[in-house]
């Protein structure tokens, strides 16, 4: 099947209009793993936007021919793209959204490649190196404002989600866009662009001009969920960890929709954080809602929760269910106490450097067949470290779902083995088996196979 494809040549639209000749030869070399990938790749995601496909490698392989190149002009740069998908063009015209998310792949990916890798400054094998990462690269994307008083709340819910959590979603970022409050999601479709949708509006009816929808994604995830736009900061960091690192630090105030596997990993990990001891007295509001319909998803998430992490995880998130009001009204409660805690910890409004994040939640893992059978899935160990595990084999899953490195893994070696005690397994076994009868895995209306297998092995 042929798709309809475009050529163009765009200027850039605010910074980056400028790159040194070893820049611009990283991007155009074609070697195998070569930055001119990584940037090829994220540059065409951008560019599918509004097309429901959450395949990378299909995405890949449908624009084969796509291409993408530094033009360098003594006024500065143009780029140059071959085959790009015509969706992102009105009238032969790029979306002004889109044009944007290209110059910022293309900011983020030199500045990671120039600036952080192989550099001794950011010591990444430590954990106040890896934050001091995401820092920079935060405020190398502008998205650092001091002098703003916190309101900035994260939402984390599916991109493969029905009408009805869809059309709630935005009700959600209406509410909280009444109240002056900005967005900040995974970027993507679904209940990532949603509450974006819903803000957009209610700042529009507040006469809110400057308000903010940041988007935060990652090049193994880029493709799978490409950014709305909506977002008018987008930023790419380097990885998933570094992507939940970055959303903890800005965010103040945080609401989980029904997603599947990605939304459950985002779960698990901001209560691996949660749990650790220096982290008890942070004031962090967190609420998981949905319509009606979804009332019977958070009572398996939270029985999940408290299955394997326990009461004291549980009491970390409050549950309300088709209130988007009272949703609001708590979340703008609970960022007044994270305003007056920063105040009189004299920590800045716009970064939390406060809150401790162990390095096991900081290191990349690489949702490989041996380290995915590897994880260690016990009780024996603490709360916060069992969360952490627990995060890498629900990510292992997203991989193998719609990123294009996991899906050439399950087809090369099979489904990923997940081992661990049966206390733990089994209320694994039957949550993720909800997600597949709900069809909360993938877009695509086609059977989902599963890429993973659990194994559970009797506790001693």
């Amino acid at each position: 099947m042929e798709y309809e494809v475009v050529d163009t040549q765009v200027s850039p639209t605010g910074r980056l209009e400028v790159l040194s000749r070893t820049e611009a030869a990283k991007l155009l070399d074609e070697g195998h793993g070569s930055l001119h990938e990584l940037y090829r790749n994220c540059s065409l995601a951008v560019l599918n936007c509004g097309n429901e496909l959450d395949d990378a490698k299909e995405l890949l392989e449908r624009y084969r021919a796509f291409d993408i190149r530094i033009i360098q002009r003594q006024r500065g740069i143009k780029l140059d793209i071959k085959g790009a998908p015509a969706s992102a063009f009105v009238e032969g015209k790029m979306i002004t959204g889109i044009r944007e998310h290209l110059f910022a792949v293309l900011r983020d990916v030199i500045y990671v490649s120039e600036e952080i890798r192989g550099n001794p400054r950011f010591a990444l094998n430590t954990s106040d190196g890896v934050t001091d990462t995401v820092f920079h690269i935060l405020r190398n994307a502008c998205v650092l404002q001091p002098m703003i008083d916190p309101n900035i709340v994260v939402c984390w819910g599916g991109h493969s989600i029905g009408r009805e959590e869809y059309d709630y979603s935005k009700l959600i970022g209406y509410q909280l866009g009444l109240r002056g409050l900005d967005i900040c999601t995974g970027c993507g479709p679904g209940a990532m662009k949603g509450p974006m949708k819903g803000a957009a509006i209610a700042h529009a009816k507040q006469r809110i001009r400057n308000g903010r929808y940041i988007g935060f994604t990652e090049p193994g995830i880029i493709a799978a969920e490409s950014p709305n736009p909506i977002v008018n900061e987008l930023v790419i960091f380097p990885d998933v960890e570094k992507r939940l690192e970055a959303f903890v630090r800005a965010g103040h105030g945080f609401i989980v929709f029904p997603g599947g596997v990605g939304t459950a990993e985002e779960i698990l990990y901001v209560l691996g954080v949660l749990l650790h001891p220096s982290n008890a007295e942070q004031p962090f509001p967190l609420i998981f809602t949905g319509p009606k319909s979804a009332e019977d998803y958070f009572r398996q998430i939270d029985q999940f929760v408290g299955a394997t992490l326990g009461a004291e995880a549980q009491r970390r998130y409050q549950i309300i269910i088709d209130d988007p009001v009272q949703v609001a009204r708590e979340i703008q409660a609970g960022i007044k106490l994270v305003r007056n805690f920063r105040k009189q910890q004299r920590d800045a409004y716009y970064f939390n450097s406060l809150l401790r994040i162990e390095h096991d939640l900081q290191r990349p893992f690489h949702p490989s067949h041996e380290n995915m059978r590897r994880l260690k899935l016990q009780k024996n160990q603490p709360k916060h470290t069992l969360a952490a595990n627990l995060r890498r084999a629900f990510s292992g899953v997203v991989a193998g779902n719609v990123k294009d490195e996991g899906i050439r893994e399950i087809e090369k070696h099979g489904s990923f083995e997940i081992h661990g005690d049966s206390t733990i397994m089994g209320p694994m076994d039957a949550l993720m088996s909800s997600f597949v009868a709900q069809k909360r895995m993938k877009i695509s209306s086609k059977k989902y196979n599963p890429c993973y297998r659990i194994v559970a092995e009797t506790v001693v």
